[in-house]
């Protein structure tokens, strides 16, 4: 079937969705910038930043003078680790749940100017430690049962704080994507008996084509599913359910691809790119989930320049998701900003995996 003329939909096997692609409504997909937004300058230390070093916190605590990163409890929380145990159930229809949880802030750097794809790869391997420690540590809460790390890039994305930091939510419960996952990845062991990202990863090294970067440990690409149109799935190469079984070499492996993939961003439309990301791993609800394959999503809006988004509107919000540039052509595009800095992190890179 050809599909690059045609309209067509495509198929997400994690969520089971679908998603309607629209390649024919323009002759040329990608045309080049429309405007392009100025760079904004930060400095290294904002004294009217709330999670630069030394300073107060909206709340009146004030940081630590931390020279590597910092973890705290939100100050504004969305979830609370003791509510009342009430419960809401009219008919099913008009149902309510208690739910329990933990919000947390890491600090990447105490540099207030930094993004992932200006750090260098030691900085955000002391991220990725971070992350696996709040992983374990989160998790190990017996009611605990899933810990959803994220960041949201630029103040598109609702970024408060243009300073370098991620967001830690523990829930009691699954949250509506990653059970969805979850449903999918064990009906497919069940039904196959394989691992569906082992599959699908093994399909996508072959094609080639919408691979964007890749090192030993890890790929990133533009998945076959794409609704956003520089989305980005990244997968682990070796099968594993979360960040905590990760080796040495695969942690600097997954700081190296991590550079990769927004340092690749940052040059697409020379800006500082905003995204919305989040890692998917294993549930700690103490239970074996051999199905679970560590990934993470990245999902940026930008559609055609630094100022052109992509909205969820219309027929999107009321029928299925659309885009009209194919997973196969914004691979390309950030396939070819990785490459343009290849030379300089090959070397990096090797010395890392070794």
């Amino acid at each position: 079937m050809e599909l690059r003329d045609t309209p067509h939909r495509r198929y997400n096997p994690l969520t089971r969705e679908w998603v309607l692609v629209s390649p024919h409504r323009t002759e040329r997909p990608w045309q080049g910038k429309v405007h392009e937004a100025p760079r904004e300058v930060q400095p290294a230390y904002d004294p009217n930043c709330y999670l630069c070093p030394g300073n107060a916190r909206a709340a009146g605590v004030r940081n630590p003078s931390y020279n590597t990163t910092l973890v705290f409890d939100n100050d504004f929380p969305a979830l609370l680790p003791s509510v009342p145990d009430t419960h809401l159930d009219l008919d099913g229809l008009i149902v309510a749940h208690p739910e329990q949880g933990i919000c947390r802030v890491v600090c990447f750097d105490p540099r207030h100017d930094l993004t992932i794809a200006s750090m260098n790869l030691q900085q955000i391997r002391r991220v990725v430690d971070v992350w696996i420690q709040q992983y374990n540590e989160l998790g190990s809460i017996p009611w605990i049962n899933h810990v959803q790390i994220f960041e949201n890039r630029g103040s598109m994305m609702g970024a408060s704080n243009s300073h370098p930091h991620c967001q830690i939510w523990a829930n009691a419960n699954l949250p509506n994507l990653p059970f969805r996952e979850q449903e999918s990845m064990e009906q497919y062991a069940k039904t196959q008996g394989t691992c569906m990202l082992c599959e699908y990863l093994k399909l996508e090294q072959n094609a080639k084509e919408r691979i964007v970067c890749e090192n030993e440990a890890f790929v990133a690409l533009v998945p076959f599913w794409a609704v956003w149109p520089f989305e980005i799935l990244v997968m682990s190469t070796r099968h594993l359910g979360a960040m905590d079984e990760l080796a040495e070499k695969e942690r600097d492996a997954l700081s190296d691809i991590l550079k990769q993939i927004t340092s690749g961003y940052d040059k697409l439309f020379d800006v500082s790119f905003p995204y919305s990301m989040g890692f998917h791993q294993r549930p700690t609800d103490k239970k074996e989930h051999p199905e679970w394959h560590l990934h993470a999503h990245y999902y940026p809006p930008l559609l055609r320049s630094a100022t052109v988004q992509k909205f969820m509107v219309g027929y999107e919000m009321l029928g299925t998701p659309q885009r009209d540039i194919t997973p196969e052509i914004a691979a390309g595009r950030l396939r070819a900003t990785t490459k343009s800095s290849a030379g300089q992190q090959q070397v990096k890179t090797e010395s890392v995996l070794r």
